[in-house]
């Protein structure tokens, strides 16, 4: 027997609806990862946020201080071509040890904004990361213009300094600020996050500190680093190249067969088929099978309104009401039958609300005890001679 008309626009509509939510999943995958918005990393010079460094920017380029933004290599050394620029650098672990050099020795100054013990090691002759500051104000207490300018500043981490590079802001033997100048040229190191950043810069030296640091030439070049930006001959390999060139055809392949099985066994979109139950299910199983749900849904008054409308129905049939009898006309004839106040009865039967397991089970003894209480009502009226 065919299928109706009906049913197979059915299925086609089905498989329609199935492949338009895929390609909807695979467009917001591939904008989450390849595109798409991505908030502003720390230090951004473009960034508005706590952690990002915009307000120096600006007041940078108010005093004359012309700011580029380069968020590759290639665009940081086409802006370093004249040489007499600064370099506001965080750290690269992309960039292999020559191409720091190499990047670096464009610039005439070079500010590491969050130098590493790798960084400072290659770029300050053996310097390395020491401590953390309190967050105090600490002296400079040393002859960097730069530095004195700022009197004091809060630096947050502490370096150790190799003995040809110069250090300021100490605490304890370590320095917050590292600079060492080489025929005109310097190298300077501090933690940017305690200084340069929109929340910190405001803070006792902090942005004295930074324009001096920022500020030594009439140019400036931001280098925010790019994980494009790796040197190829230093990428660890990848899965790909570890493998036989034969086990990527044989993932497609087993994934091209995981699809057809699918398509072959999968449930098709049609009409639905009903069946007979095989077996007849007892009321005490149903009965407990609701009780459970209710408890797992922790639906208290749910579950108290069921054992209402099951004790109106047997009252109805108790005082003689109609079936369709409302629950407020139920619970006055049962006050009027046994002379009880009709407020507290309304209550049993149909207004009080419980909010806990033990309101429920308090609620249902009350209205056990009121059921009770008309069926000995009933029960002495038809005794009675």
């Amino acid at each position: 027997m065919t299928a109706s008309a009906p049913s197979r626009w059915r299925g086609a509509l089905g498989w329609v609806a199935l492949a338009v939510a895929l390609l909807l999943v695979a467009v917001v995958g591939g904008t989450l990862v390849y595109g798409g918005y991505t908030q502003r990393a720390a230090l951004d010079p473009e960034s508005a946020g706590p952690d990002g460094t915009r307000a120096v920017v600006r007041i940078l380029e108010r005093q004359g201080v012309s700011v580029t933004v380069a968020r590759d290599r290639a665009a940081a050394e086409r802006a370093l071509a004249g040489g007499q620029a600064t370099l506001a650098l965080r750290d690269a672990p992309m960039l292999s040890d020559e191409a720091l050099r190499d990047l670096t020795g464009r610039a005439r100054h070079v500010v590491l904004l969050e130098p590493r013990t790798r960084t400072l090691d290659v770029l300050l002759d053996g310097s390395r990361l020491g401590g953390f500051a309190d967050d105090q104000a600490v002296a400079a207490d040393c002859s960097v213009p730069a530095a004195s300018n700022a009197v004091t500043a809060r630096v947050g981490e502490l370096m150790t300094p190799s003995d040809d590079v110069q250090g300021c802001f100490p605490v304890d033997g370590e320095f917050g600020l590292l600079t060492q100048e080489t025929a005109g040229r310097t190298v300077t190191a501090l933690d940017a996050l305690a200084t340069l950043t929109n929340a910190t810069l405001p803070r006792d030296g902090d942005a004295a500190l930074s324009l001096a640091v920022l500020g030594q030439a009439d140019s400036l070049v931001w280098y925010m680093p790019s994980p494009a930006d790796a040197d190829r001959a230093t990428d660890a390999p990848t899965l790909g190249e570890l493998t036989p060139p034969w086990v990527t055809p044989g993932i497609l392949l087993l994934l091209v067969a995981a699809l057809v099985a699918a398509i072959w066994r999968g449930r098709r979109f049609g009409p639905l088929v009903t069946e007979r139950l095989p077996v007849t299910v007892r009321a005490n199983e149903t009965t407990e099978g609701r009780a459970r749900l209710y408890a797992t849904a922790r639906d208290a008054p749910h579950a108290l309104e069921e054992l209402r409308r099951a004790a109106r129905r047997r009252l109805e049939r108790l005082l003689g009401l109609s079936a369709r009898s409302a629950p407020d006309h139920v619970a006055d004839a049962v006050a009027e039958r046994l002379g009880a106040d009709r407020t507290r009865v309304r209550g049993i039967l149909v207004d009080d609300q419980p909010r806990t397991d033990r309101d429920l089970v308090a609620a249902a003894d009350r209205l056990r005890d009121l059921e009770a209480s008309v069926r000995a009502a009933v029960r002495t009226e038809g005794t009675t001679p």
